[in-house]
């Protein structure tokens, strides 16, 4: 599967590219058996110029066919390398960026490639009901790897302790799996699944 860069990307988000674009497929809650729910999901990880991709997940249960049967969660963050921001990094808030990115090429990004030969990444993700994650994690080539570092909960969230998150580009498919602790219970699986990369319109 070939991998078509954006002409605006930011030598930094080289390593994340092949995430760019919208993915589609099934998947499993839980460990995945035969009497296991089912649910749709709807994918996208776009770049706007700036040194982190957006994501955003919408998925809904489905029937044995795959047949939308009513919504299930959205979710949504922003996935870049780990590394110190400085000032040609935008924020916080609005505050303006110097108009140069961080990382100007390809050596510069060289340079925070890790001892594994993968690349230290970090991803925050927020859920309704009123829960963000924050995730440090590595990827080295088409596998990434993420943890939770922490767990924002509301007042009156739902208890939700830590999670782990698998990522993979096999065959040009997305594969993967999400293990959560939450309800007093350790980590264990929470859901899985497939997804093909929708042709880009």
């Amino acid at each position: 599967m070939s991998i078509e860069l954006p002409t605006d990307l930011t030598p930094e988000l080289v390593p994340l590219s092949w995430l760019l674009g919208t993915w589609e497929g099934t998947g499993m809650l839980g460990e995945g058996t035969a009497d296991s729910e089912r649910f749709v999901q709807h994918v996208s990880f776009s770049q706007h110029g700036l040194p982190y991709l957006q994501y955003t997940a919408e998925s809904w249960l489905a029937d044995e066919h795959g047949a939308r049967l009513r919504p299930l969660s959205v979710e949504t963050g922003f996935w870049a390398l780990d590394r110190r921001l400085n000032d040609a990094d935008v924020g916080p808030g609005l505050s303006p960026a110097d108009i140069v990115p961080a990382l100007k090429s390809a050596d510069e990004v060289e340079q925070f490639r890790n001892a594994a030969g993968g690349f230290d990444i970090t991803a925050t993700i927020v859920h309704p009901g009123g829960i963000a994650e924050l995730y440090y994690g590595s990827i080295k080539g088409p596998q990434i790897q993420l943890s939770t570092d922490l767990v924002m909960r509301g007042q009156n969230s739902k208890e939700y302790t830590a999670a782990t998150r698998l990522f993979g580009l096999v065959e040009g498919n997305l594969y993967w799996r999400w293990d959560v602790a939450a309800n007093g219970k350790a980590l264990e699986a929470h859901a899985s699944a497939i997804l093909k990369k929708l042709p880009h319109p």
